[in-house]
């Protein structure tokens, strides 16, 4: 990707803009500890996390899977640090010495903040989600996590490789989506497994739907960026872009996963 020419005034309102998008992430966050402190029913909903091993039955003579539980996960509060991650990765941006690091590489077509605060916290997230349909799993749900926080770093591969390229080389960008549908095809499978459709709750359908939509506006983003479609052809662009999908996203995911928690334990 060609360096950017911009003046000083673009990146000082980017800026703006980050410390903005940082502040509505810490107040949803805030807001999400306290109605997860304080809601009863919020506040005792909790999910085992569970690991199962091999062990010898005497009576069957034989090795069974036995499955123990390890822990009982408070899933609003742990939905509230996907919002923290988010606002502290905003926040980091703005910091002088920080912003100049960002500038410097926005110039050039990277951004290696988004890509490490998404691996982390959106992975953070789908392990929630995946919690809710019943995955509880120790071992499933970190390569989940795996794979979504793979996803994002061949993000930021895709940005590093296209630096040495005269042509846009789409390896990393769909070695990307090939990881990052895996665990939503996971968290489909349980979904489908329960038969039981009508008695689903309308959350579930809502997280699955807007799981499945914004899944797609990100790597959409990218093609637009890479193919210079339009107003796309600016990089800035197409951060301000990420950043607003970000907070949107991340905001209907987390709220919609918050409400999860008021079904029955």
């Amino acid at each position: 990707m060609a360096p950017i020419d911009s003046d000083t005034s673009v990146f000082n309102k980017l800026r703006r803009f980050n410390l903005f998008m940082g502040t509505l992430h810490l107040v949803q966050g805030v807001a999400m500890v306290y109605l997860g402190l304080t809601l009863e029913n919020i506040k005792d909903f909790k999910l085992p996390l569970t690991s199962s091993f091999l062990t010898y039955n005497e009576a069957l003579g034989r090795l069974v899977t036995q499955t123990e539980e390890i822990t009982r996960v408070p899933i609003a509060i742990i939905v509230s640090a996907f919002l923290f991650l988010s606002a502290t990765a905003h926040f980091l941006i703005v910091l002088p010495k920080l912003n100049d690091f960002y500038n410097a590489k926005l110039r050039i077509g990277i951004n290696y903040f988004r890509w490490f605060e998404y691996a982390i916290s959106s992975s953070l997230m789908i392990m929630m989600i995946a919690m809710l349909f019943g995955i509880y799993d120790i071992a499933t749900l970190l390569m989940l996590a795996g794979l979504n926080a793979t996803m994002n770093l061949l993000g930021l591969i895709m940005e590093v490789h296209n630096q040495t390229t005269e042509k846009t080389n789409w390896i990393s960008f769909w070695a990307g989506c090939f990881a990052g549908i895996i665990p939503w095809i996971g968290i489909l499978i349980y979904f489908l497994g329960s038969g039981e459709f009508a008695r689903i709750p309308a959350f579930v359908y809502a997280i699955l739907g807007a799981y499945f939509f914004f899944f797609n506006t990100f790597p959409i983003n990218m093609y637009l960026q890479y193919k210079k479609v339009g107003k796309w052809s600016d990089y800035l662009y197409g951060e301000r872009g990420y950043i607003i999908l970000s907070l949107v996203s991340k905001s209907i995911l987390a709220w919609i996963v918050f409400a999860g928690t008021l079904q029955p334990s």
